[in-house]
């Protein structure tokens, strides 16, 4: 039987559903707390014991720290190093994006208040600044005008530099909601419509977004899969808009919450993820 060693921060609902989804199916699930163990980086003996790991930290940087360790040691991690250190950063997933080929918002990099500002005129207005690391809808917002610009760049000038990094995007023009398509493999599994809550643009369901059925067409079946494979390929949440041309990516997400999507769908996400991770052991 494969082992699956569960790597986790924090056991929010979406890990309780990966346990349980494991005794329902008789999967031999190793518990990995990594606010209790230390990993071994320069030698091979660290008492991990399973065939592949499922990466199931909140903390991008600890994950994408930890499956760089373990891969280099020579295990199997889902998602890998290279698939979380792309999806985990805006930025470096609309160059994967863009490069596939997949519709995605018009986005500019800027390094200074001037340039940011120079940007935004190009962008016009309105606009989308967001930090190019982090989730469920923190410090993005959407710029109206130059004067509203100037101040909330200023505002960032004086955080860490990481939000100097200037990552933003043109607004497209859709439905207040957007879609969110669950890919496991080469699989679309399940989808949800987030609809923004009233008086807010934004759709994460962390801030109040409410999930419904999405049926999954063939357009959204293809264009999620490529968006998935343009990151390496593995379990993703890919984030997409409706627009007059059709469908837009705007993020791949690599430690996809699901409770929500497993509650309106009925899909066994969690067991199709155990069953995703079994495979990758195989190989």
């Amino acid at each position: 039987m494969v082992q699956i060693g569960l790597l986790y921060d924090q056991l929010r609902p979406d890990e309780r559903l990966i346990i349980e989804a494991a005794k329902r199916k008789s999967v031999d699930l190793h518990l990995y707390d990594t606010d209790e163990i230390p990993f071994e980086v320069t030698g091979k003996s660290d008492g991990l014991n399973a065939d592949v790991f499922l990466q199931r930290c909140i903390s991008y940087f600890r994950a994408v720290h930890l499956a760089a360790t373990l891969e280099t040691s020579g295990k199997t991690v889902v998602n890998s190093y290279d698939a979380m250190s792309v999806c985990g950063n805006k930025l470096l997933a609309s160059l994967r994006l863009s490069q596939a080929g997949i519709p995605t918002p018009r986005t500019m990099l800027a390094f200074t208040e001037e340039a940011a500002l120079n940007a935004l005129d190009k962008l016009g207005y309105p606009a989308i600044i967001k930090p190019v690391v982090g989730s469920w809808g923190r410090l993005v917002a959407q710029i109206n005008d130059p004067g509203t610009a100037r101040s909330l760049i200023e505002a960032r000038e004086y955080m860490h530099p990481l939000q100097q990094v200037y990552y933003l995007q043109e607004k497209i023009k859709r439905p207040n909601r957007d879609i969110r398509c669950y890919v496991i493999g080469d699989e679309a599994v399940a989808a949800i419509y987030r609809n923004a809550p009233a008086k807010d643009w934004r759709t994460n369901t962390a801030l109040g977004g409410e999930a419904e059925t999405c049926k999954i067409t063939p357009d959204l079946s293809e264009i999620s899969i490529r968006a998935a494979k343009s990151v390496g390929g593995g379990a993703f949440g890919v984030d997409l808009m409706e627009t007059e041309n059709g469908l837009v990516v705007h993020e791949v997400n690599h430690t996809t919450e699901f409770k929500n999507t497993v509650r309106v769908t009925g899909v066994d996400i969690p067991g199709k993820i155990l069953d995703y991770a079994a495979s990758q052991a195989k190989k």
